[in-house]
């Protein structure tokens, strides 16, 4: 999948929402996005529905989840990657459903192979740098390991989820042995010990602290298009970027999702809800509020985000991806990456 500049009108793909009796439904969220208020908000408005939120972090509301059982008032789990929304399932949390309007509009590939969760928008994980320190940044993930940027790389710990399906779409697309090497080597070229967020790595690139980070995509198209603290905007002119290997595997995305709960009470208001998520109006908003990108193909991206240009993405199987978590974790427990 090849992400291009795409008008609305000629490209997006109409999917009308049904009509649906009033009621409500019960949405458990680790998204910690204000920006989604809009999204809940039209559906409430399209569909009489009215959304009861539960927000918390990711592993906390599994947690609760499971500990509720099947007295569980939930009826949606929205999450971030890959790794949690499998995690739910693996925990019985998550239940299957046939949606032909799911079916169509998200791609194969962004989809649990039962239909337990759907992937509704993406991050691409790229590379950033100091133009003003490297004039040959790393092309590829792989070349991140190369001694010649030893001391210049800033990442995220090892307990990240993020860190951690990166390193499971290594192992799935170079093998287990060579993401060992990879990660080895990468640990070896750490400017600073793991820390921080996503936009810490971007800071590091200003502070000096490094010359080379990895970041999802959507935290540096929102600085892009607002002030972020650390991030002016002469800062950000001093940022490249790269996607990494293009003409190989592609740029590894990550998603934010959601599947309908194992015991949801009100199953047909969570399809309605997730078919909703599938919508133009909200792919469009979610590129528009929270700078990602789309799960539909053909859905037009906001300008923040088209300013980053066009790359190839890795359309691995996420589903495999996720399978690979565990085996990522002992990779960095070995190699000593914290």
């Amino acid at each position: 999948m090849t992400f291009k500049r795409m008008t609305a009108a000629a490209l997006a793909i109409s999917c009308a929402l049904p009509a649906y009796a009033n009621g409500e439904l019960n949405l458990y969220s680790s998204r910690h996005y204000d920006t989604d208020e809009r999204l809940y908000s039209d559906f409430t408005e399209a569909t009489g529905i009215k959304i009861n939120r539960i927000e918390g972090k990711a592993d906390e509301l599994l947690t609760r989840m499971q500990a509720e059982g099947a007295n569980s008032p939930a009826d949606i789990l929205l999450t971030v990657d890959t790794s949690r929304l499998e995690r739910a399932k693996s925990m019985g949390l998550l239940q299957s459903i046939d949606s032909s309007v799911l079916e169509s509009r998200i791609p194969a590939y962004l989809q649990d192979d039962d239909n337990q969760w759907f992937g509704f928008s993406q991050r691409a994980r790229i590379i950033f740098y100091d133009k003003s320190e490297v004039e040959n940044p790393p092309m590829d993930y792989v070349s991140l390991a190369d001694p010649a940027y030893k001391g210049m790389v800033c990442h995220r710990s090892s307990s990240n989820v993020y860190s951690q399906t990166l390193l499971a779409s290594v192992i799935e697309n170079h093998g287990e042995e060579a993401a060992k090497t990879w990660a080895k080597g990468v640990a070896d070229n750490f400017a600073r010990a793991p820390q921080g967020g996503d936009t810490d790595q971007l800071r590091g690139l200003v502070s000096g602290e490094c010359d080379i980070s990895i970041s999802n995509t959507y935290y540096f198209a929102r600085a892009i298009r607002t002030d972020v603290k650390g991030l002016s905007k002469e800062d950000m002119e001093n940022i490249g970027w790269v996607f990494p290997a293009q003409g190989a595997e592609g740029a590894h995305m990550n998603l934010s999702g959601g599947g309908i709960a194992a015991h949801a009470p009100n199953r047909d208001n969570a399809v309605a809800f997730l078919e909703y998520l599938a919508s133009d109006q909200a792919q469009q908003y979610f590129s528009a509020g929270n700078d990602e990108y789309p799960a539909v193909p053909g859905v037009a991206l906001s300008p923040s985000v088209a300013a980053l240009g066009f790359f190839q993405t890795d359309d691995v199987n996420l589903s495999d991806v996720a399978a690979n978590v565990p085996a990522a974790q002992r990779i960095f427990n070995e190699v000593g990456w914290e």
